[in-house]
C-alpha cells in the first residue's frame, strides 16, 4: 500500500503547479485524502484535505482561493491544483490517507494513517 506524489518542481511566484497522487495497493475511495506541507526547520502544515466522495473540501488559511484539491476515484488519484504561487509556498508536499472510512475532513496529520514520499515544490521569486 503506498502513495506517490508527482509533478512537484521549480516555478516563478505567479506561476502554477499540479501535484497528483496515485495509491496503490488499495483503494482508498472511502477515505478522505489530505495534502500537507512541510519547509525546513517548520512543522508539518495542513494544505488542502477531500472527503471520500469529493462533496467536501477543506483548505489552510494561507492557500485558501489560490490551491484546488480533486479526486478521481476511479482513477485511485487525488490532484492538488496550485496557482498563484509565493515564495512562502516553498515546501515538500504530502499526500495523505485518512485512516478511517468515510469520515469527515480532518485537519490534523494524526488523523492520517497512510503517507507518500513528498514532492518537492520551490517558487523563486
Amino acid at each position: 500500500v503506498q502513495l506517490v506524489e508527482s509533478g512537484g518542481g521549480l516555478v516563478q511566484a505567479g506561476g502554477s503547479l499540479r501535484l497528483s497522487c496515485a495509491a496503490s495497493g488499495r483503494t482508498f475511495s472511502r477515505n478522505t485524502m489530505g495534502w500537507f506541507r512541510q519547509a525546513p526547520g517548520k512543522e508539518r502544515d495542513f494544505v488542502a484535505a477531500i472527503n471520500w466522495n469529493g462533496l467536501n473540501t477543506a483548505y489552510g488559511d494561507s492557500v485558501k482561493g489560490r490551491f484546488t484539491i480533486s479526486r478521481d476515484n476511479a482513477k485511485n488519484t487525488v490532484y492538488l491544483q496550485m496557482n498563484s504561487l509565493k515564495p512562502d509556498d516553498t515546501a515538500i508536499y504530502y499526500c495523505a490517507a485518512d485512516g478511517a472510512s468515510f469520515r469527515g475532513i480532518g485537519r490534523r496529520a494524526i488523523e492520517y494513517e497512510t503517507w507518500g514520499q513528498g514532492t518537492q515544490v520551490t517558487v523563486s521569486s
